[in-house]
């Protein structure tokens, strides 16, 4: 890549999601309805037409399938979130090898988020307003539903113990969902859940409590939990499960809490105003969160905590920790940026021509 490479995208950028074995990248485009994948390598684009609304995306690295979680007629919030207009929601299939549209499956209403148990080739869709989770084989297409509680938004995988935890946003609970039966247990947590990651190694859950200004934490061995203080108004998460170390932005207190994953012990790093956005190179322990306010990307060395900012503008993170890039989707301009992580170097990767 040279040093500035501007490429037509979509427009409404809000999601991004790396094929690490392809070193393909795939920008989802709310308010054009399609998806830009760029080709890492040449950053050449190609656009692919997916459902009216896109808010959500996975990758399945196995079978190089990308499912597209598509709203229905959105809009934005007061707080520049995406919200819908009614109507059912959908899934679109992109196959990876061809750049083409294979699919659209219907799901429930509202879809919030999409993952993938690469393991099973089964993929798991939230559906907000119906409380419940669609279920997808791969192999088949052939959906199943599995009711969880009110208001599901995010969910995380744990492809060891073939178990997906879902966060119900206003029943404040977590649906444990078993992915070889679909039965489902409910564990309390914190209040108003949303992000969840999993540290797979030790086997626990972390959870943030965007309203209870905390972390749970849950053991899932037994399902017990213990509750971890964080700063005001905890929005990301991400973690380095070669270190255990947990990190959660704090959009209100402008810092990320580092969560020791062994002690639970907590650490304190100031960074940019209000951050959200946040994602790992767990090759490089190297830390990336976007700021929303003030438009630019804190770089913390996971070893240090010492801290260093690139002027480049604030979105979604996504990492290529084979090429050691960090990619960020920048609202207000259509556009992704590219940091090489090596130099922080910020690259143009990707703008929209036009813009509403």
């Amino acid at each position: 890549m040279s040093a500035k490479v501007s490429v037509a995208t979509g427009i409404g950028p809000t999601r991004v999601a790396i094929n690490r074995v392809t070193n393909k990248i795939y920008v989802v485009n709310a308010f054009s309805s399609n998806v830009t994948v760029i080709d890492g390598a040449t950053n050449t684009t190609t656009n692919v037409a997916v459902g009216v609304g896109p808010v959500a995306i996975a990758i399945n690295a196995v079978t190089d399938k990308i499912y597209v979680a598509n709203f229905g007629p959105v809009g934005l919030d007061g707080y520049g979130g995406l919200v819908g207009y009614g109507g059912p929601g959908t899934l679109s299939v992109i196959d990876g090898t061809t750049n083409r549209l294979t699919k659209t499956l219907v799901v429930g209403k509202y879809p919030r988020a999409v993952a993938i148990n690469e393991v099973t080739n089964k993929i798991y869709v939230v559906n907000y307003d119906d409380g419940e989770v669609t279920v997808i084989d791969g192999a088949t297409d052939v959906t199943t539903t599995v009711k969880v509680d009110a208001c599901p938004v995010a969910l995380a995988i744990n492809p060891v113990t073939n178990k997906i935890y879902v966060t119900n946003y206003t029943s404040n609970t977590v649906t444990v969902i078993d992915g070889a039966t679909n039965t489902t247990t409910t564990i309390a947590v914190g209040s108003n859940p949303r992000a969840v990651v999993i540290n797979s190694v030790i086997n626990k859950i972390y959870v943030v409590n965007g309203s209870s200004n905390s972390v749970t934490v849950i053991d899932a061995t037994t399902n017990s939990t213990s509750t971890v203080a964080v700063g005001a108004k905890p929005f990301g998460i991400a973690i380095n499960p070669l270190t255990h170390m947990i990190y959660v932005s704090n959009a209100c207190s402008n810092n990320v809490t580092v969560i020791n994953g062994i002690s639970n012990s907590t650490s304190t790093v100031a960074v940019g105003s209000e951050p959200f956005g946040i994602a790992i190179n767990a090759a490089t322990n190297g830390i990336y969160v976007s700021n929303c306010t003030s438009n630019n990307i804190t770089v913390i060395d996971g070893i240090t905590n010492t801290i260093s900012t690139v002027a480049t503008g604030a979105g979604a993170v996504a990492i290529n920790d084979v090429t050691n890039t960090i990619y960020v989707t920048e609202y207000s301009s259509n556009s992704l940026n590219a940091i090489d992580g090596a130099t922080t170097t910020t690259r143009v990767a990707a703008r929209a021509a036009s813009s509403i």
